[in-house]
């Protein structure tokens, strides 16, 4: 800020001068006393609040006894999940009052290194929507897979030190963490020395090992599935930030948790939303209106959307109505939709009535384009040959991404390779390496996912992005590996070898260059193809489901490039069961 501003601020708080814009008749939502301040208006000036009380504008809205809230933030978001970019991140949330978001980027940067961060910033400033980021803390996610890039220690020095950097992303090598691991300390520590946070990745630690993981400075969580997590980490000073997302649903079973005393210690967050939630049932308003729904106090609710992210992630310019904050608001129809009139950013009107008003302007995406490099791939690598007929398969658990470890008895041909039984529902499930021309592909058993004819392949599996796929044949899902790199990326669903669906993601081949509305139309029709003609579970979504089948920090048993993995033991295992 220069002394110019400054000064203007000064000037118009102290009714010397005009504000650039009074927003009159308002009733506001006080988060800082938990209260509401009725019929007053608020002078703006600059992009910033000068004060609350009776002022003056050169322009002037009248708020007609409307609520006017602070902007919401969501605390922990990963834009690449919608399948689409920045610029289109912005379009979609900012309507429904969203004013600023806490991304990571790990998605893109496990695909394209540093070029996929310097690709997130840019973009970031084609939209209105104020996008601060998360430094990738473990790309790869794990030692146990093959991505687009290493980011070690070193290469984290400087792009920590960005402004629009708050720190490093959730550090989901826990394991590597507890054990104090040499490279797992020199990547905390360039965060800490910097003053930044360390947002934190813990599903299911507990006790000495938490208690290690919070003295790493670790500030946040947002894998707690269960209130007594949620308590121990909130003790252990950890931020909780209550997630409400397209696959996981924790919202509303750790609201019954939050109290007077340890509200001020959540936030709300989404983690991973597809534009089919967003148009549908919104974005922060919905984790509101969920909130209100379970018996939380709505100012309580709108603090966990703003003040405290603001606080957490030490964004001191923002989270409330006040002098001096950036001039983010909302106004809200009530308290218990939190539908969004209007919304501003930094004193400008980006959206009204449900439209994002500026043009949308895309960033060059050339350099993050396609990224497919598939050494050696025949359908003979798709091949499961085994000396038994037990055998340990990823049982899918429904409502979510977690799955669990279970022993079957499958069929298998005179070469003991197995057979697909129209039966069982037990299928092959396999990850085609796509980075570095290693031409790792590992083959397993899935169940659960319920698919019962033809082939699914996507070049989104977290959190590497290698192409995964699954099928019931060998041919279609050679078929649709190779058809999936043809397109450049995305999703296909291929049915006797001809494609019967399919949705292009030609930004590093996890997201797409189109609409939040073309990709919602795209992603509805897979789902029901998907359903209707190859016969994947209603109990499943066919896609994210699929995605995290790689994500070998999420228990119990997942499957990545180089084998199958038990994330309970953190080590591989043979598809053959132990007797």
């Amino acid at each position: 800020m220069d002394k110019k501003i400054l000064k203007n601020i000064i000037d118009v708080a102290a009714n010397r001068k005009d504000a650039d814009l009074v927003i009159k008749n308002c009733k506001i939502v006080d988060v800082y006393n938990s209260s509401i301040i009725d019929g007053k208006a608020i002078a703006i000036v600059d992009g910033y609040i000068a004060g609350i009380g009776d002022y003056r504008g050169k322009r002037e809205v009248d708020a007609k006894g409307n609520y006017v809230s602070p902007g919401f933030i969501d605390g922990h978001i990963h834009i690449e999940s919608a399948y689409v970019t920045p610029e289109e991140i912005g379009r979609l949330l900012v309507p429904h009052g969203t004013t600023t978001i806490i991304a990571d980027p790990h998605e893109i940067v496990n695909v394209c290194g540093m070029d996929g961060l310097n690709y997130m910033l840019e973009a970031a400033k084609k939209t209105e929507l104020n996008i601060k980021y998360m430094l990738p803390s473990c790309v790869p996610a794990t030692p146990f897979e093959n991505s687009g890039a290493v980011i070690d220690s070193t290469a984290m020095i400087e792009p920590i030190k960005n402004d629009n950097i708050l720190g490093l992303g959730e550090f989901m090598d826990y394991p590597g963490v507890t054990q104090a691991k040499e490279e797992v300390l020199n990547k905390l520590l360039v965060a800490i020395n910097e003053g930044k946070i360390v947002d934190g990745h813990s599903p299911g630690l507990t006790g000495h090992k938490l208690n290690a993981y919070a003295a790493a400075r670790i500030r946040t969580d947002h894998e707690c599935s269960t209130i007594e997590e949620m308590q121990e980490r909130i003790r252990c000073g950890l931020y909780i930030l209550l997630r409400e997302g397209s696959a996981c649903h924790n919202l509303r079973s750790l609201l019954k948790g939050v109290s007077k005393e340890n509200s001020r210690w959540c936030l709300l967050c989404s983690d991973d939303r597809q534009p089919k939630t967003i148009l549908e049932l919104g974005h922060i308003d919905n984790h509101l209106q969920i909130c209100v729904e379970e018996g939380i106090d709505a100012i309580t609710a709108i603090q966990m959307a703003t003040i405290n992210a603001a606080q957490c992630y030490e964004l001191k310019d923002r989270g409330a109505i006040a002098p001096g904050l950036r001039a983010d608001i909302v106004m809200i129809e009530d308290l218990i939709n939190f539908r969004a009139n209007r919304v501003w950013i930094q004193g400008k009107e980006i959206a009204r009535e449900g439209c994002y008003l500026p043009k949308v302007e895309r960033f060059d995406i050339s350099n993050v384009a396609g990224r497919f490099k598939i050494g050696n791939f025949t359908i003979d690598k798709l091949k499961l040959q085994l000396n038994s007929n037990r055998v340990n398969v990823i049982n899918i658990l429904p409502g979510g991404v977690v799955t669990e470890k279970e022993t079957e008895t499958v069929t298998l041909d005179e070469a003991g390779c197995f057979v697909y039984q129209p039966e069982k529902d037990i299928v092959k499930i396999a990850v085609v390496e796509r980075h570095n021309n290693t031409g790792n592909v590992s083959v397993a058993l899935l169940k659960g996912y319920g698919i019962k004819a033809g082939a699914i392949a996507l070049s989104i599996a977290h959190d590497s992005h290698n192409i995964i796929v699954v099928g019931t044949n060998d041919e279609d899902m050679a078929f649709a590996v190779e058809q999936l790199v043809e397109q450049s990326g995305g999703i296909i669903l291929i049915q006797d070898k001809e494609i019967i669906s399919h949705m292009p993601m030609v930004v590093g081949g996890i997201m797409s260059d189109q609409t939040g509305e073309w990709v919602n139309e795209r992603l509805t029709q897979i789902h029901e193809i998907a359903r209707t003609r190859l016969g994947v579970s209603k109990e499943v979504e066919p896609v994210m489901t699929l995605c995290f089948m790689s994500l070998a920090v999420i228990p119990e048993i997942k499957i990545t490039d180089m084998g199958l993995f038990d994330v309970t033991k953190f080590n591989f295992i043979s598809v053959e069961a132990k007797e």
